[in-house]
C-alpha cells in the first residue's frame, strides 16, 4: 500500500479545497480495474484501504482518498473531513452543489491517469456513497452541475449506507439528451443498506433507489441487511465482491 500527497481543487466560486492523502492498494494480479473508494464523514482513506486490501479481488487497484477538512453544518460548523457540507443525511437535505462538484472533479482527476484499457469505478460509504452517486449522475449527464464536461467513463458505482444528493433535479438532467439517457441505462450501480441504520435511515436507501430507477438508471441492484446499522459486515462485502466480479469481469481468485 502507498499514498499520494495532498492535492487541491478549485470550487465553482474559486474557493481552494485542500484534499488529504490518497492511500493506494495495488492489484495483486493483472490490473483490470481501478476503483476510487470514499470514506464517510470525519474518517480518512487509510481506514477503508485496510479492509479493501483484504478482499479477494486481486485484479482491482483501489484508491482511497481523504476528504478536505471543512466546516460541517450538521456539526454546528465544527470542521472535519467531509466530501461536501451537509446538514441532513437524507435525500431531502440541502445540497451543497459546489462541494459535491469539487469532490466529483477530484475523484475524476484521480482516475484520469489510469491506463486506457482499465475499467473505472467509484464506491463509498455513507457520505462517501453520496459523493459516489453524485459522480454517477455527473457521468450520465456528461457534465458537472456547473457545466464543465465530465472527463472519464465509469463502469461501476457502489453505495453503502448512503443517499442520493440532488435527487429532485436528477430526472430532468437524464431526460435532457439521448446520450444522458443511454449512459444512465448502461451504468451498473449497487446500493446496499442496513435496515437498522440509525444515521442514514433505511428509507433513504430505498428512496435513492427509486429516484435512480425513475430517472433511467435501470441497471442497478439494491440489497438490504436485517439488523445492520451504520457500518459494514462480511456478508455485505461478500455481495460487493460478487457484484464487482460479475459487472467488471474480474477474477476473484487471481
Amino acid at each position: 500500500m502507498s499514498y499520494y500527497g495532498s492535492s487541491s481543487s478549485g470550487g465553482r466560486g474559486g474557493r481552494r479545497v485542500e484534499y488529504g492523502r490518497s492511500y493506494v492498494v495495488r492489484p495483486k494480479g493483472r490490473h483490470l480495474a481501478t476503483i476510487v473508494w470514499l470514506h464517510g464523514l470525519g474518517d480518512n482513506g487509510a481506514s477503508w484501504s485496510q479492509l479493501l486490501d483484504s478482499l479477494p479481488l486481486p485484479n482491482i487497484k483501489w484508491i482511497c482518498p481523504t476528504a478536505a477538512t471543512r466546516p460541517v453544518a450538521a456539526f454546528g460548523g465544527f470542521p472535519c473531513t467531509a466530501w461536501f457540507d451537509v446538514d441532513d443525511t437524507s435525500v431531502d437535505g440541502r445540497d451543497d452543489i459546489e462541494g459535491l462538484d469539487a469532490s466529483a472533479a477530484h475523484i475524476a482527476n484521480l482516475l484520469s491517469s489510469e491506463p486506457s484499457d482499465v475499467k473505472l469505478g467509484i464506491g463509498g460509504f455513507s457520505m462517501g456513497a453520496a459523493a459516489a452517486l453524485h459522480s454517477a449522475a455527473c457521468y450520465a449527464h456528461g457534465k458537472f452541475s456547473n457545466g464543465i464536461l465530465y472527463p472519464i467513463t465509469l463502469s461501476a458505482v457502489i453505495s453503502l449506507s448512503g443517499w442520493l444528493p440532488c435527487s429532485r433535479t436528477l430526472r430532468g438532467k437524464m431526460e435532457s439528451s439521448h446520450m444522458a439517457a443511454r449512459r444512465a441505462l448502461s451504468l451498473p450501480i449497487l446500493l446496499c443498506h442496513g435496515r437498522a441504520d440509525e444515521v442514514v435511515s433505511y428509507k433513504n436507501g430505498e428512496r435513492s433507489t427509486e429516484f435512480l430507477r425513475s430517472s433511467g438508471f435501470s441497471y442497478l441492484a439494491f440489497k438490504s441487511y436485517n439488523g445492520l446499522g451504520h457500518y459494514t459486515i462480511p456478508e455485505e462485502m461478500d455481495d460487493v465482491c460478487r457484484w464487482l466480479s460479475s459487472r467488471l469481469g474480474v477474477d476473484r481468485s487471481r
